[in-house]
């Protein structure tokens, strides 16, 4: 998006933006400018899109922890706005993906069709239940993607798979084509049903907190199906643009977006998600990694905080 065309965008939906104290979690924003807050969501975001692609995880699983944290946004409108940025970002993501043969259509349909309907079920229980409850939920959940992604293997080749019956009838096979070596490799998976049974659990969690669920998708792909990583990256994407759109128009549905939270975080994250894809080549992985598990346990802590009241 050219500058000029999104600060147009921002400040059309800025100026016709509700009163943000009907979104405010707290009082604590009351005293200041009503331009303020998106102001510091489009700085957020900009370096949160920075500092995910490098690391490889999804813009929603730092959004809503950060900015139900630090914000004076009720959860709700977080989490709906959670989707939107996730699915922005998968999205644009996408067809770069499938055209590199990194995204594979007949490995994530059946798991996006699970995924996607029980994301629905889970956005309904979110708004459901109190903030609180979804705060102390949140931070343990949170908590809980910190310990599995400093303890996960990284599989770079996928494993030497015997594929299952299920994995055969559904043709879930490929060759993709590695530019960084020149190789082309063949992959195929197994352990289906296992995989199809936790794609719907990571649905529900997606509608439940409004992240996007590339944490949860790269770990299954890679290390329970035993698919290439790359592949496993690829193909995540294109199931979070599924799953997300789901959800997100429960959200919308029941009102629980805000047009002024909603477009800074957008512009916000897609555009320094552009910065984040050139610095991927020049940066290590492994050190912004470390940064984004610092910033989740913090977030996480203070997600406990707030439903616990402490």
């Amino acid at each position: 998006m050219r500058p000029a065309l999104a600060t147009a965008v921002l400040a059309a939906a800025l100026l016709g933006a509700a009163d943000p104290a009907l979104a405010a979690g707290d009082a604590g924003g009351a005293d200041l400018a009503w331009w303020f807050w998106p102001l510091a969501l489009f700085v957020v975001c900009f370096a949160l899109g920075i500092v995910a692609v490098p690391a490889g995880v999804g813009g929603g699983v730092l959004f809503v922890p950060i900015v139900s944290g630090f914000f004076p946004f009720h959860l709700d409108f977080v989490r709906g706005a959670g989707l939107l940025v996730a699915l922005a970002s998968a999205l644009s993501a996408g067809p770069s993906l499938l055209r590199a043969g990194l995204a594979d259509l007949r490995l994530a349909l059946p798991f996006a069709l699970l995924a996607s309907a029980s994301s629905i079920a889970g956005a309904l229980v979110g708004l459901a239940l109190p903030a609180q409850a979804v705060q102390v939920a949140l931070g343990v959940t949170i908590l809980g993607i910190v310990a599995l992604m400093a303890a996960a293997p990284k599989s770079e080749e996928g494993a030497r798979a015997t594929p299952d019956r299920l994995a055969v009838a559904l043709a879930m096979h490929g060759v993709y084509h590695d530019r960084a070596t020149g190789r082309d490799h063949p992959w195929r998976v197994h352990r289906t049903p296992l995989a199809l049974v936790l794609f719907t659990a990571i649905g529900v969690l997606a509608g439940l907190f409004g992240m996007g669920a590339g944490w949860a998708n790269v770990p299954v792909l890679n290390l329970v199906m035993g698919a290439p990583l790359k592949v496993s990256a690829g193909t995540s994407s294109f199931i979070l643009s599924l799953v997300d759109s789901s959800a997100a128009w429960v959200y919308l549905h029941k009102g629980a977006t805000l047009a002024m939270l909603t477009v800074p975080s957008v512009i916000g994250m897609m555009m320094g998600a552009q910065i984040g894809a050139r610095l991927l080549s020049v940066l290590k992985a492994s050190v912004v990694r470390k940064l984004v598990l610092a910033l989740l346990l913090f977030a996480g802590l203070r997600a406990l905080q707030k439903g616990l009241g402490w």
